[in-house]
């Protein structure tokens, strides 16, 4: 077979040359040349004529089958390194080899492989058979265009350093050995540090423990450019206090840094600051954190890690009594990755621009210059780091009359658009995508035009493609779908008191309207059958992925500030649901604790056996609940220093933040809790766990923000609210259930001293909303671990986002298949044979397949009924995906109508596999029992706008 790496220059109108042009290849010899795309080609068309002969069709076939493989090939180098970069010869041909495997052409591609056997073991007797030679020097490129000899011994060492402690899951020579295929003469030193970093990377499909060694080797790199020199790991003892006086001089100088944080005892400070935390961090995480999150002076980055956190909690400590005391206080919480506050918190506290709030709920008004005024409010918003929710439901609908200009109204949509090139255009500092979610009741004459803003096909006039939309549906409608009756539209100019009803209110106006209509007293309205308009919701939402399911009157009636507003919208990833109207801006304040942190020692625990009938108070034992105690406290006096500490770029915001106070703590690593515990998502011990799990976090929230109303005072609506009248989250459940004909289906069970809370919340408490639970899309990829309250995405998939493409592997999987002799290079390629999935593959036990079902494999039932038990005990609400493996619409209508049975307030993205999703065979069988590739409709995993309010 000719030689695949052949550099014979074929002209191949198929590739653009311009296209790998900051890209090059190192050769065996260390030697670099330029990439060439049609090489890849030339190679790949030679392999298959060796095997399958050149003429008539077969030698067409060929042809486009290689240009499409080629271009996969590119792709997927092109994917490791999205900026240009260096590839060595054989990372090539090991795309390659994939490409051809995948394409399902084993023939080719085994004698591909044995080619390659052939060729290097005539290198190795070449290499015996000639005079050794010396080893060539490699020469290093330094910023200022001297060059020096590669220092291999200093190499070696930092590699070492970061395997150091890891065990025998991973290897120095290995790294070594990969790394030297990134070197090459006149590299430099940049690319340097990049070198062991690919290396590594790449090695984490194989073992986990990569990621930490990946992470440490960047550490390396980012030491490099903040300290201005090289420096160990273990010299950074002695390091860090001196850097980091020099780091909030440099930060202040710049006016990056808020001048006070110049002011603390930095003795008392530097001392708390923990140098082996640094090591905590997987790779994805402190990649994310570098590539977004530390301040930079003119692209040169001024932060480390522990920098990093002690700036935070200092910027959220500056008006303490004791700032000291309680920056150290909350930098620990912070880098022991216990609790983590949302991204905005992260980018902004500790700056002269501190804009702290994770969302920002707003009411647009039916009126030119409300409109206008909202649209600009979002943009100041969203120009800060803030997610948006937007209710659009008093603005009237089409065809409704103007008075002011005797004619007629275009309606909700062309704002909309608007609204959409606002969100784009305000890209949130370059840090992300600004991102917007408008909501509109179901009874607005625009609902059905509403509902397929995200198509594709259509005029893109009244399209809105980057931003995100939300039912917000009354009881009333549901019950109505039910029972298969009609549904009226209105346009809110002629029925403009129902925005602001709820329930029984709610209900007797709406049927008041629609007997006006029938009598010819209302000008605009539309009756549809309710059924008919449901399906068309789900539809549309399983199509694009939008709108959101999301109801009105759960959220309104369970709601303890009901006594002074009305909730008309949940935010952009429909967790929070607070009072807006046209003088106050709905704020919220987030932060969430860390699950797995918290649980007690789990070594005891029998890994041969799965948990699935776990009762409440087994699994309260598993909880270390006075970590969980110390934990929230220290959490909910950071999320309440936050409303103080805010930048408010609008004054209703600011208005609305002082006057209620509210914040939103949730949780993350629910998953992560399950596996540690051998508990399958789809399982009552799952449903039991999330239930008492959110039980003790509800707790320990309300009793903190309690004792901080005795320290700081209640927040000024206090007096009225369902708070006031000893009316906590657990007992709203019965306001929601009085107002439904079959009340609300959901265990009521209770576990702690909530009576004894009663009583304490009656005097007082510091917030009127404590609880809500985010999707954690960032932050938790941060600490490393599962996001919110999800199930496993995939055990083995490749993740994209604004810093790249990043493997990742579930370590539980691996360690229980290491522990029974399963875990090799076999496995690796099954599992991303199929994508990640565990039940196709016949070598994996079946008794741990339930506990590593993927979120398509888990029936999105379960899903509801956790998040139900979780439901009962927030004052707010949760972010809740929904999956669908093999989605139909019977099963998409049920798990809706469960969920509002159940009472949830809200669900977020409808996920479902793609329609197209080719099955493919296992290799032991070869039957057809697996789908390929989990291609979820507008899914917000990789999305940036779904970490808008993280």
């Amino acid at each position: 077979m000719p030689n695949p790496a052949a550099q014979t220059v074929v002209s191949n109108p198929a590739y653009d040359p311009s296209e790998a042009s900051h890209y090059k290849v190192i050769r065996r010899n260390n030697a670099m040349v330029t990439f060439d795309a049609s090489k890849i080609h030339i190679a790949m068309t030679k392999a298959f004529l060796a095997v399958e002969g050149g003429s008539g069709a077969a030698s067409a076939r060929v042809r486009d089958l290689v240009t499409r493989l080629t271009g996969q090939v590119i792709e997927a180098l092109q994917r490791r390194q999205p900026g240009g970069g260096t590839f060595h010869i054989e990372d090539i041909q090991d795309q390659v080899e994939l490409a051809l495997m995948r394409a399902g052409e084993h023939e080719v591609a085994r004698a591909y492989v044995l080619y390659r056997e052939e060729r290097a073991r005539e290198r190795r007797q070449q290499s015996i058979s000639a005079p050794q030679a010396d080893i060539p020097q490699i020469q290093v490129k330094y910023p200022d265009g001297t060059q020096r000899t590669l220092d291999l011994k200093r190499l070696r060492a930092v590699i070492e350093e970061a395997c150091s402690g890891l065990g025998e899951a991973v290897s120095v020579d290995t790294l070594m050995s990969n790394t030297s295929k990134n070197l090459y003469d006149g590299i430099s030193e940049d690319e340097l540090f990049q070198a062991p970093i690919l290396a590594s990377r790449v090695m984490i499909e194989r073992d986990p423990a990569y990621a930490y060694v990946s992470a440490r080797l960047l550490l390396d790199r980012v030491r490099w450019e903040v300290l201005g020199e090289a420096a160990t790991q273990a010299e950074m003892a002695a390091r860090y206090p001196e850097y980091f006086r020099d780091y909030l001089q440099t930060g202040i100088a710049h006016e990056l840094i808020d001048p006070r944080l110049g002011q603390y005892d930095l003795d008392r400070i530097t001392a708390a600051i923990k140098p082996e935390r640094d090591l905590n961090f997987q790779y994805l995480g402190l990649q994310i954190l570098y590539d977004r999150y530390f301040l930079h002076v003119r692209e040169r980055h001024i932060e480390l890690p522990q920098s990093f956190w002690m700036r935070v909690a200092m910027g959220l400590a500056v008006n303490e009594v004791d700032r000291e005391e309680q920056a150290i206080a909350f930098y620990e919480v912070l880098s022991s990755f216990d609790f983590v506050s949302s991204t905005p918190t992260l980018f902004n506290s500790g700056t002269l621009r501190p804009q702290l709030s994770s969302c920002f709920l707003t009411t647009v008004g039916d009126d030119l210059d409300d409109i206008y005024e909202a649209i600009k409010e979002n943009a100041l918003l969203s120009k800060f780091s803030g997610g948006l929710g937007n209710d659009w439901t008093p603005v009237r609908a089409l065809g409704s009359f103007i008075k002011g200009t005797n004619g007629k109204s275009q309606g909700v949509v062309p704002f909309l658009k608007v609204v959409n090139d606002t969100a784009v255009a305000v890209n949130q500092g370059g840090k992300r995508k600004g991102a917007v979610c408008a909501y509109l009741e179901t009874w607005h004459m625009d609902i059905e035009e509403f509902l397929e803003l995200r198509k594709n096909t259509g005029d893109d006039r009244r399209r809105t493609h980057d931003m995100n939309t939300a039912n917000w549906i009354p009881d009333l409608f549901m019950e109505r779908v039910e029972s298969g009756t009609a549904w009226t539209l209105f346009s809110p100019n002629e029925t403009a008191d129902l925005h602001d009803l709820t329930g029984s209110a709610f209900r007797e106006r709406y049927e008041h309207y629609e007997r006006m209509a029938d009598a010819g007293e209302i000008e605009l309205y539309k009756k549809i059958p309710a059924l008919q308009l449901w399906r068309k919701m789900l539809t549309m939402l399983f199509e694009t992925g939008h709108p959101w399911i999301t109801f009105k009157d759960p959220c309104n009636l369970r709601s303890p500030q009901q006594h002074v507003g009305v909730v008309h919208s949940s935010n952009l990833c429909t967790e929070i649901t607070l009072n807006t109207n046209d003088k106050e801006i709905a704020v919220c304040n987030l932060g969430s604790v860390n699950l797995i942190a918290h649980l007690k020692n789990t070594a005891s625990t029998d890994q041969s056996a799965l948990r699935t009938d776990s009762t409440p108070e087994d699994l309260l034992e598993l909880l270390d609940t006075d970590k969980l105690s110390r934990t929230i406290r220290t959490a909910m006096r950071m999320l309440d220093n936050v409303i103080d500490m805010n930048y408010y770029a609008v004054a209703k915001a600011r208005n609305s933040n002082m006057r209620h106070r509210p914040v939103g703590l949730g949780l993350m690593g629910f998953s992560d809790a399950l596996l540690e515990m051998r508990i399958p998502y789809a399982s009552p011990a799952a449903v039991a766990f999330a239930d008492i799990s959110q039980e003790v976090i509800s707790y320990y929230a309300i009793e903190a923000s309690a004792d901080l109303a005795q320290e700081r005072g209640s927040y000024p609506s206090f007096q009225g609210s369902l708070w006031s009248q000893g009316v906590l989250p657990i007992d709203s459940i019965e306001l929601l259930a009085a107002s439904r004909e079959h009340g609300v289906d959901v265990d009521r069970s209770m576990r702690l001293d909530w009576n004894g809370l009663r009583d304490k919340v009656r005097k007082g408490i510091r917030n009127s909303n404590c609880l809500a639970i985010a999707p954690t899309a960032t932050i938790s990829n941060i600490v490393g671990v599962s996001q919110g309250i999800e199930p496993i995405y995939q055990n083995l998939y490749v993740k994209s986002n604004l810093s790249g493409e990043f493997t990742v592997v579930n370590s539980y999987l691996v360690h229980d298949l290491k522990r029974q002799g399963l875990w090799d290079e076999v496995m690796v390629n099954d599992l991303k044979y199929f994508d990640g999935s565990v039940l196709p593959v016949d070598r994996i036990p079946a008794a741990l397949k339930p506990l590593y079902a993927n979120a398509f494999e888990t029936d999105p039932e379960w899903l509801v009924e956790a998040a139900a038990r979780r439901q009962k005990w927030l004052d707010q609400a949760q972010s809740l995906n929904l999956y669908f493996g093999q989605p139909s619409g019977k099963k998409i209508d049920e798990t809706y109508r469960l969920a509002w049975k159940r009472g949830l307030k809200t669900t977020y993205y409808l996920r479902s596999l793609g329609a197209t999703a080719a099955e493919k065979s296992t290799v032991q069988t070869g039957t057809l029992n697996a789908v390929s590739g989990h291609q979820p409709k507008a899914c917000a995993i990789d999305d940036p706008t779904c970490e808008a309010c993280q």
